[in-house]
């Protein structure tokens, strides 16, 4: 059976980091795990945040390192008995993507929790849809009708917009340009335009 996490699962970890921590450390929630803090979705697979300090980021990796976490992957990070894996995302990147403005700008993020080492935010909608969208698997399709259906109030036009400019930095923008295409005769099928 795949193991999921919850909201609150997922800050009680947050919290046991933050016991550990001496220095400030900003987490910005992206993927599912932003859909999940948001309340959109019940629970999340993958655990994905940014820390946008470069900085940051290196301290709170020699701190899970003392904590018993070894890398997996690139950006993955997973402790033993841990039924899930933290991928920590460096700066304003998510897996190949880089976004447009840092998610630290108080705009590009909404505050969810600070403990007192720990910031916890949760990206704005626009970059989470875009992020996901470029991705383009089915699952991530899902999850931004199922973000929009959640907030009726996204511009679906400025997401466009948005979309297509953080696009024209992809390597692969030829092939990735028509997601949003795609994603828009859905959001038609289901009476959300």
């Amino acid at each position: 059976m795949e193991y999921r996490i919850d909201k609150q699962a997922l800050l009680d970890v947050m919290a046991q980091w933050n016991r550990f921590l001496k220095k400030k450390v900003h987490l910005i929630a992206c993927g599912g795990t932003a859909m999940t803090l948001l309340d959109v979705k019940p629970s999340t697979k993958d655990i994905d945040f940014m820390v946008p300090k470069p900085a940051e980021h290196d301290y709170l990796l020699k701190t899970l390192k003392q904590l018993g976490y070894e890398q997996t992957s690139h950006s993955g990070w997973h402790r033993q008995g841990d039924s899930f894996i933290f991928d920590l995302f460096r700066g304003k990147r998510i897996h190949t993507t880089e976004l447009l403005e840092s998610p630290l700008e108080e705009r590009n993020h909404k505050k969810l929790k600070a403990y007192s080492h720990l910031y916890i935010g949760i990206l704005n909608e626009y970059d989470l849809i875009a992020s996901k969208l470029i991705r383009g698997t089915i699952v991530d399709f899902d999850d931004c009708l199922m973000l929009v259906r959640f907030n009726r109030s996204i511009d679906i036009e400025r997401l466009k917009r948005h979309y297509r400019e953080l696009v024209s930095y992809e390597t692969s923008q030829d092939r990735v340009s028509a997601h949003i295409d795609r994603f828009s005769e859905l959001l038609q099928q289901e009476n959300l335009l």
